[in-house]
């Protein structure tokens, strides 16, 4: 059986608490193998991620990992930041660059904080004895040169202390498995695991695209055609567009999955009990 890990984000509104709320205890019966929160993009205040990571640790629903990024904090700050994380009974954590902050095209290191996501993954194993997990690119990174360059990014990251790479989400399922083959051909000690996004708004799909440089294939596009006005059309899309490439992945022997939920419960859980996940054992007849 597959396992499967989500990644969150914390709420602004109340509103947004309640959903979130309602999201995790919706996912706990699934059994992830880990729920990752989140942090404020452009180095922003941690507190909201800490009150998810330290709700998650107390109700023992799921294992917690919490994202800590370069943006915006001196190393003195992040590692801070990660002592709290440990405080708050946090074992494990997502170590990333970050993206630039709002009104800036490229990232610009924080004067006297980690430079890369490989310096922050070298500083937090010197913290605390986490388990690392880093991300991976299926498609070369928007700032890369080529997936070379990427594959020798994935081998500091791995020197340096980290255990799991995690895909950014790639609609390319082929791409993903050549990324584990190169992985696999270099010896890098890296657990991949495919990230997979749950989504029902191809227009934010394509943004988000944008952002980290993957591909949209046509046929995504010709999924959502005309559901615009249509929501529960597009997530029954959105779960076969997830479901399907899990699938087809496990066909290639993957057996972990990081669903990135968008804090959506419903798609989430449609998803994995499409796969097998979390319905109770078939009767047999008496």
């Amino acid at each position: 059986m597959a396992r499967f890990s989500f990644e969150v984000f914390p709420a602004r509104t109340d509103a947004g608490r309640r959903n979130l709320h309602d999201t995790l205890e919706r996912l706990a019966p699934l059994e992830p193998a880990f729920v990752s929160v989140t942090c404020g993009a452009g180095g922003g205040s941690i507190d909201a991620t800490v009150g998810v990571l330290e709700r998650l640790h107390q109700t023992g629903r799921a294992p917690a990992a919490g994202h800590i990024t370069c943006v915006g904090r001196t190393r003195e700050q992040t590692d801070a930041q990660l002592e709290r994380y440990w405080n708050t009974g946090v074992r494990r954590i997502v170590a990333l660059r970050g993206d630039p902050p709002a009104g800036h095209e490229r990232f610009t290191p924080q004067p006297g904080g980690y430079r890369t996501a490989t310096d922050l993954v070298a500083g937090a194993r010197a913290t605390r004895p986490f388990e690392i997990s880093v991300a991976a690119y299926p498609e070369p990174h928007p700032e890369s040169q080529s997936v070379l360059q990427d594959l020798r990014v994935l081998s500091a990251k791995a020197q340096a202390g980290a255990t799991r790479a995690i895909t950014q989400f790639c609609f390319d399922t082929g791409a993903i498995v050549r990324l584990r083959d190169r992985i696999a051909a270099a010896d890098i000690p890296l657990r991949l695991t495919p990230g997979v996004l749950l989504a029902t708004d191809f227009q934010a799909v394509t943004r988000m695209a944008q952002r980290c440089g993957a591909s949209v294939p046509d046929w995504l596009q010709a999924r959502f055609t005309g559901l615009d006005e249509d929501p529960d059309a597009r997530k029954l899309a959105g779960a076969i567009v997830a479901a399907t490439q899990v699938d087809r992945l496990r066909e290639e022997g993957f057996d972990e999955f990081h669903f990135y939920t968008l804090n959506q419960s419903d798609l989430a859980l449609a998803v994995c009990r499409l796969l097998g996940a979390g319905a109770a054992p078939a009767r047999s007849a008496a």
